[in-house]
């Protein structure tokens, strides 16, 4: 059990068995981000941004990641992932666990702003746009609803033609 006391900060600084308690949180870190980067040189680059790793305890590797499809399409990496992490830099990877971090999709999201590229699914599809011919079924169903239904109904109707980049939800 750990020991949940309050410590003196010059515990931290303090010289025991050749190491200090932050050159050992020091060393951690290092090790992590080092292996962060042997997880990003084997993982495919549109991952990138939204895996990473976690931590490395008792033989097994936990990666975080953004959200449950990267999570799918990381479990499909996870065998030659494994594979290749043991043979590059860890032989004692017993296994990979994969959590996931709702935090790193902001982040990811970020990233790839920052890089001027876009996401796959906004790349390879056009803003959504609803026709005149499906505003009117909507019109129509609208009529046979209770009042607070037809409102709402007919306001989705009113956006007929309309981008979904160009809506305001205070309409």
């Amino acid at each position: 059990m750990r020991d949940s006391r309050p410590h003196s900060i010059e515990n931290l600084f303090e010289v025991t068995d050749a190491k200090g308690m932050l050159q050992s949180i020091q060393q951690r870190a290092i090790a992590l981000n080092k292996l962060n980067r042997a997880v990003q040189g084997i993982l495919p680059a549109q991952m990138h941004p939204w895996c990473r790793v976690a931590n490395f305890r008792q033989g097994i590797l936990v990666l975080e990641t953004a959200n449950a499809s990267w999570m799918m399409r990381l479990r499909y990496e996870q065998s030659s992932l494994l594979s290749a992490l043991r043979a590059q830099i860890l032989p004692s990877l017993t296994a990979i666990d994969i959590t996931i971090n709702p935090s790193l999709a902001a982040k990811g999201q970020e990233s790839v702003q920052k890089s001027g590229g876009r996401p796959e699914a906004e790349e390879n599809s056009p803003g959504r746009q609803l026709s005149e011919q499906s505003a009117e079924i909507l019109r129509s169903v609208a009529s046979r609803g209770s009042e607070k239904l037809k409102k709402t109904i007919e306001r989705l109707a009113s956006l007929a033609g309309e981008s979904t980049s160009s809506t305001s939800r205070n309409k």
